[in-house]
């Protein structure tokens, strides 16, 4: 039994507690009144991150223009050097709706990473910029948008940061204002120095553009009915400690518009920082405990409705889940919440009685890790996946693999170590696993470090093959293990089977960008190797995410959330691979789907033209590395026209999980068309 000062102990190993000076959980309940985005201008305030590495560049010389100014405010004010004067758009004669423009001449050319945005700090919110676009241009004539989204309400430093550009010419545009007046203002515009040239194509994908949001993306999902990709924090924007944990802060992004909507979700009761996330066999996302230990959500996509559900039966924070065959969704783990109950064996919920199931023989304790923080850290993020006969394969982070089993009381297995012919694989808290075939069974799992915290990232990689529940699956080496050691980085598996690697730490710390690793991979099991993707500048590490957007480029956002540091960031990246790219970098002609239905175990696509492959990837859920939602399924055609196929889908809802897919068809160059969704809900 633990005594309060020993888990008090390990709570404080946590990095927020080491920052902070106290662990959220222990805070006094806040107010129950719901303030909403904005309301409060005495809120606590998150710092962004600035552009890494980057340096201010010395404004003498620069000309400004801009499309309205008012006297006394003219635009050369945005760059002065003084915070207590301002750029202000026309108001006392008139007053022109934005868009509203400020460019800037800097005179010569320069390696650029990033701007910033100083909002006015006069006690006066007037002209605050909201929605925004970001262009630059080497030239005045030839502009690239480069950052879109939308800042937060507050009065700190906005950045609008992206990868390096060579340009003379910068220039911001204010959508709209954040009260949705006509005016748009700016204390202080600077732009950023890299250090560095900007990175080449060289066939191995490309980064870009930034989307900004107003709060940092710890947790994501795609919504397969519009595309939108809707994100959340905590509670509150800008903070996760000192919860009031009835409402949490989300933001949804429009790859059609690059529109970035912020959104309270109040009517659930429920702080969804640090959760669970699974889509059940019905489609519905089910998003369990976190800063709400017990709670449960469930978000519908025809309705965008999010609705409360029954509480857990043990409260949990940082578990894992997983759907079942029978659409059923499986929990286990979760110690950083609700540590007054412990262990935290596995529970189910089905969604035909919307009711958990505490399965009493689902024991969490075969798959702890040896963690330096003991249970608190080492039952976190659990690589689970479901299969066969309403069974779960655990993966990992431990070495050791089991199978739990979620019929009666529930009860596990063990499924050996995770071990080839290099030795035993280490404990890997916050590596990757992904089953990027379904079919065969193939699950890739890399990186993590051996404790949650301060603790060395690893490069190895392993091949882990499932078929019949309960039997010992193989376990191989993959290629030579990674290029980089990682702990917190995320993976992706693409329409091609190959599985995109990004960010992460060598050695993990949370809410720090030390030791950052900025170089992606990609894992092509064809060829058994590693291939090193094109840098990006934005560090990716705790409190990241990725997700396959339906048009096959992959969403990577996120890290930090930590309230007194700079290692906040409240924005996304677009990484296109190279299978939509020309060897000279220009988008590449892709296939379509005119026409997909599913009848009777039979897939039948119309296409526009000739394709030589197709997959269906399961929409895609993430958080703190885990996306236990997606995998993928290759299809094998039978061609009855160049624009017409047939495919034999798995019969074995363990491989075919019921909820929304994604189909792909590929050309014969590889490109993927933009996915067609197909709803396999229950």
């Amino acid at each position: 039994m633990k005594t309060i000062n020993l888990y008090s102990w390990l709570l404080c190993g946590l990095s927020s507690c080491l920052v902070h000076g106290v662990d959220p959980r222990l805070q006094a309940r806040a107010s129950p009144m719901k303030e909403h985005f904005g309301e409060n201008p005495n809120a606590n305030q998150l710092f962004a991150a600035p552009p890494t590495n980057g340096r201010v560049i010395d404004r003498s010389g620069w000309r400004v223009s801009c499309d309205s100014e008012e006297p006394g405010n003219e635009c050369y004010k945005a760059i002065d050097g003084n915070n207590n004067t301002l750029w202000h758009t026309a108001w006392s004669q008139s007053s022109p709706r934005p868009p509203h423009t400020i460019t800037l001449d800097m005179g010569t050319t320069y390696n650029v990473n990033g701007i910033s945005v100083q909002p006015r700090q006069d006690n006066n919110r007037n002209g605050w910029i909201a929605r925004h676009e970001i262009a630059v241009s080497p030239d005045g004539n030839n502009w690239e948008i480069v950052a879109v989204g939308n800042w937060a309400v507050d009065g700190l430093m906005k950045y609008a940061n992206f990868e390096t550009r060579r340009i003379r010419h910068v220039r911001v545009k204010a959508l709209t204002e954040i009260n949705g007046n006509a005016w748009t203002s700016i204390a202080e515009l600077q732009v950023y120095d890299s250090g560095a040239a900007p990175t080449q194509y060289a066939g191995v994908g490309k980064w870009g553009p930034t989307i900004n949001f107003p709060t940092v993306p710890v947790a994501g999902m795609v919504d397969p009915l519009s595309g939108k990709i809707t994100i959340w924090s905590a509670y509150a924007y800008d903070n996760y400690i000192g919860s009031s944990y009835d409402r949490v802060f989300t933001s949804i992004w429009d790859p059609a518009t690059n529109d970035v909507q912020p959104k309270i979700v109040d009517d659930t009761d429920h702080d969804m920082f640090c959760p669970g996330i699974s889509i059940d066999g019905t489609g519905k996302v089910i998003v369990t405990g976190g800063n709400s230990k017990y709670k449960t959500t469930l978000y519908d996509f025809p309705s965008q409705k999010w609705t409360p559900g029954p509480d857990m039966k043990v409260p949990r924070g940082y578990q894992s889940s997983a759907t079942c065959s029978d659409g059923r969704v499986f929990t286990i783990g979760g110690s950083w919440s609700g540590g007054e109950i412990e262990p935290k064996d596995g529970e189910i919920y089905d969604p035909r009685t919307n009711s958990w199931t505490m399965l009493n023989g689902a024991k969490i304790a075969p798959m702890l890790t040896q963690d330096n923080q003991g249970v608190y850290r080492s039952d976190n993020h659990g690589w689970l996946f479901g299969w066969k006969n309403g069974s779960v394969f655990q993966a990992g982070p431990s070495t050791a693999m089991n199978w739990y089993y979620t019929d009666g009381d529930g009860y596990v297995q063990s499924a050996g170590k995770r071990t080839s012919n290099r030795g035993d694989d280490p404990d890997s808290m916050c590596g990757i696993a992904v089953m990027y075939d379904a079919t065969q069974g193939k699950i890739l799992a890399a990186g993590g470090s051996p404790s949650y915290q301060y603790s060395n990232a690893h490069t190895g990689a392993h091949i882990i093959t499932i078929g019949n529940v309960g039997a010992q699956p193989t376990v191989k080496f993959a290629s030579n293990g990674l290029w980089f050691p990682r702990a917190f980085g995320t993976a992706t598996v693409l329409p091609n089977g190959q599985t995109f690697i990004t960010g992460g730490q060598s050695y993990a710390i949370p809410f720090e960008d030390s030791t950052s690793q900025l170089t992606p991979e990609m894992y092509d099991p064809g060829q058994d190797s590693f291939y090193k993707q094109a840098p990006n500048t934005i560090p990716r590490n705790y409190h990241s995410i990725s997700l396959l957007m339906p048009d096959a480029r992959v969403f990577n956002a996120g890290g930090g959330l930590c309230g007194d540091c700079n290692t906040n960031h409240f924005d996304g990246q677009i990484f296109t691979p190279s299978y939509l790219l020309n060897n000279d970098g220009s988008p590449a002609a892709r296939p379509s789907i005119t026409s997909a239905n599913v009848n009777n175990g039979r897939i039948s696509i119309g296409t526009n033209g000739a394709v030589s492959s197709a997959s269906l990837i399961r929409v895609g859920t993430a958080t703190h590395t885990v996306n236990t939602d997606q995998r993928r399924i290759p299809l094998t055609l039978n061609r009855q026209s160049t624009t017409s196929y047939t495919a034999n889908l798995p019969t074995d809802p363990g491989i075919l999980l019921p909820g929304y897919w994604m189909l792909f068809v590929m050309n014969g160059n590889g490109a993927p068309s933009v996915a067609k969704i197909i709803n396999l809900s229950q």
